[in-house]
């Protein structure tokens, strides 16, 4: 296999940075995936055992859709109030389209899928979650109140800042602070041996240099000897995920009514993508899929625009058709 390509793309300063912040998400995430299972189980076995009406299935058939959920029957309507009653942010948005209702009572899973951003609806379990959806679920849920909520707030804010960059380049002071908020947060989860692993892995990629050096033999400090096969296996596997994870955002926001600003964000992530050939290669059929939502989008203001000449010209119309009266004297 060839990896020029990608060592070319990590001279780019701004993308490494970008690259190792993400790879530190994807460290936070193995750190915390067993810890956040494990008590969310128990937060689900606690609400069974004070509640017994939850220990019923759904007998009604209900079904939610997007942030709306009406259930048809009382335990489906129990297991909602206590959903709610549990949110951190009691007048938020909760994504119950996530859930299968018909499960709450037997996987633990489902329960916490509510706490999680939209999108989440196929995630079966920890391990096939992102840091994304981890942290919402620590965010949101006050089973997890042992957890400072402003630390994992943070690192929230930093992960969204991230993936919604258009340029996927984050500054050298940008990624200083953000080692900072990621330092802060782990801390919290000091006594867990799964999180003490990760931040030192997490620490060992932010004090890295990955310096790349295309002159026959490339060497990234820190994932030593890039011309090793197994090493840039690794790390083209790892810049594969976040380039997933960063189309997974734009694919949830085809969902919603497209700004011009979100259009040029999903031109110019098809354009890097176009940019390389091995990302080309990969992403084929992601890019094709971008390029339509952007000929989506233009089709659309086209027909916006020429909706608004006719309308101007069918005025003009009517009023050329319709001349002035003449003001008629009053008979005395």
């Amino acid at each position: 296999m060839v990896f020029s390509e990608l060592a070319s793309r990590l001279n780019d300063v701004g993308y490494k940075n970008w690259m190792k912040a993400g790879y530190c998400l994807l460290k936070l995430r193995n750190g915390l995936k067993e810890l956040v299972s494990v008590e969310m189980s128990v937060f689900h076995q606690n609400l069974i055992k004070q509640n017994t009406v939850l220990r019923a299935g759904c007998i009604g058939g209900c079904k939610p859709r997007g942030k709306q959920f009406h259930p048809n029957c009382s335990v489906c309507r129990e297991w909602r109030n206590e959903i709610l009653s549990h949110h951190t942010n009691r007048n938020g948005e909760i994504n119950w389209g996530n859930c299968r209702p018909w499960l709450w009572s037997s996987e633990h899973w489902e329960v916490a899928k509510a706490y999680m951003p939209r999108g989440s609806a196929d995630i079966q379990g920890p391990d096939k979650c992102d840091a994304a959806a981890l942290l919402n679920l620590i965010g949101f849920c006050d089973h997890f109140r042992f957890v400072s909520q402003q630390k994992v707030r943070e690192v929230i804010k930093s992960r969204n800042e991230l993936m919604h960059s258009s340029e996927m380049s984050v500054s050298s002071a940008w990624i200083d602070e953000y080692a900072l908020k990621i330092h802060d947060l782990l801390n919290e989860f000091r006594c867990v041996p799964e999180v003490k692993e990760a931040a030192i892995e997490i620490k060992k990629i932010l004090s890295s240099d990955w310096a790349v050096v295309l002159s026959g033999r490339d060497d990234v400090d820190g994932i030593p000897n890039m011309s090793n096969e197994d090493e840039a296996v690794q790390i083209s596997t790892m810049e594969i995920e976040l380039l997933k994870e960063k189309l997974q955002e734009i694919l949830l926001d085809e969902q919603d009514v497209l700004s011009e600003e979100d259009i040029s964000r999903i031109g110019k992530f098809r354009c890097f993508l176009e940019g390389s050939k091995d990302l080309g290669s990969h992403f084929h059929a992601a890019i094709q899929r971008l390029l339509n939502l952007e000929q989506k989008k233009e089709h659309k203001h086209q027909r916006s625009n020429s909706n608004d000449i006719e309308a101007e010209k069918h005025t003009e119309d009517e009023k050329s058709e319709d001349p002035p009266r003449k003001k008629q004297k009053n008979s005395v």
